[in-house]
């Protein structure tokens, strides 16, 4: 979206400065360098081991100078933002573009890579390790139909293509073998990736279209229709809010399982060993030999863990979720938080910013906000207990 004419001559430094971030950051999103490239291999390596061998996985370059980044991020002229708040927000952001940059320049190297991912993620509270563990207490739930792995990664596409159509935006899938998750959105090229050897139940297809497409791409798309470059690029300390959003949109249309709240209770677990300085190994055995998870998951939630060389944003996923589920009760309107990857935090600040006509009402909404179609209570009862 152009900068409006009118608001350039109010504003002129915030949108020299916001154009500058934005062609500076195009390159630095994390997920795009995190993945190993030898996923399969390390798997097949570490199996055969007996679960021994932590495995050593490789990356793709960097294809950027992240030196000269930086000094072009803290060259920016901040101090010329007129309004007091609005430039403390870009200040912030361009701290957490900075440690970004430090991370991905650091993926591989272990320790050192933790040490900035703590700085950008933190680690898990022992609040949110007993929250985690509150969760693992209950029953499994009946394994039914649903549940079942059955569908090809060309199959999902055609779930994830359909249920776009409700959208007024193009949906751009590749299939992949180097991403750790099922899917991922890619912000910067706008693109729902599948993981290709991966088999895909019909609950998760409708966990995966809620999350990815219904928040990710959502507010991808939302963040392209704004004046301000921040909401497409990202707010500072967005990925609480963004995650558990897209966790509250499985809620919110009844996919959201017992199963996946534990799946993500295992992510905190696996977070949390980081801090106690488990390896690969030790964090895969907490959670298949201790928690009897199967082998599968197990390996899947270390490697999110371990990958970089510790990696801890994966907990956030359920603070995001407790938090948003809260705001939600509490009256709160989760349109604005749909407005790009923005920040439950700065919600004064998107309100503001659309008074001044600085931000605009989001283009897109996620349909699942409309109607609360969760049938399952026990998620209730967790979610209203969580700490």
């Amino acid at each position: 979206m152009t900068y409006p004419e009118a608001l350039l001559d109010v504003h002129p430094n915030l949108f020299r400065i916001d154009n500058n971030l934005n062609n500076l950051v195009q390159k630095i999103e994390l997920l795009d360098y995190i993945n190993p490239v030898n996923i399969e291999q390390e798997k097949r390596n570490f199996f055969a081991s007996k679960y021994n061998l932590n495995p050593n996985f490789k990356y793709r370059k960097i294809d950027f100078d992240a030196h000269k980044l930086q000094q072009h991020l803290f060259s920016q002229d901040i101090d010329s933002i007129r309004d007091e708040e609005t430039r403390k927000v870009y200040r912030d952001v361009i701290y957490d573009y900075s440690g970004i940059i430090q991370c991905i320049e650091s993926i591989g190297k272990g320790k050192k890579f933790y040490y900035n991912a703590l700085k950008s993620f933190g680690t898990p509270t022992q609040k949110d390790v007993e929250n985690a563990q509150f969760i693992l207490h209950f029953k499994d739930e009946v394994y039914d139909r649903e549940m079942f792995p059955v569908f090809s990664a060309e199959e999902a596409a055609d779930y994830f293509n359909e249920f776009a159509k409700q959208y007024d935006f193009n949906l751009n899938i590749k299939l992949s073998t180097k991403i750790t998750a099922a899917a991922m959105v890619q912000n910067h090229a706008r693109r729902l990736i599948l993981k290709k050897n991966h088999r895909y139940s019909a609950n998760q297809l409708k966990v995966l279209a809620n999350h990815e497409i219904g928040v990710h791409l959502v507010t991808t798309f939302n963040g392209l229709q704004q004046s301000l470059k921040i909401f497409y690029n990202g707010f500072p300390n967005n990925v609480e809010t963004q995650e558990g959003l897209a966790v509250f949109s499985e809620y919110m249309s009844d996919c959201l399982t017992l199963y996946r709240l534990k799946e993500l209770s295992y992510r905190v677990l696996a977070a949390d060993s980081l801090h106690r300085g488990s390896n690969f190994c030790d964090t895969f055995d907490l959670l298949h030999n201790q928690y009897k998870l199967n082998r599968e998951e197990a390996y899947n939630i270390s490697l999110r863990a371990h990958r970089g060389g510790g990696f801890t944003k994966d907990y956030k996923y359920l603070t995001g979720l407790k938090k948003i589920y809260d705001f939600y009760r509490e009256g709160g309107n989760l349109d604005n938080l749909l407005a790009g990857k923005v920040c439950l935090k700065q919600q004064n600040i998107i309100l503001k910013w659309q008074k001044e006509g600085l931000a605009q009402e989001i283009t897109f909404k996620n349909h699942a906000f409309a109607e609360n179609k969760n049938t399952n209570t026990t998620l209730d009862f967790i979610l209203q207990n969580l700490k």
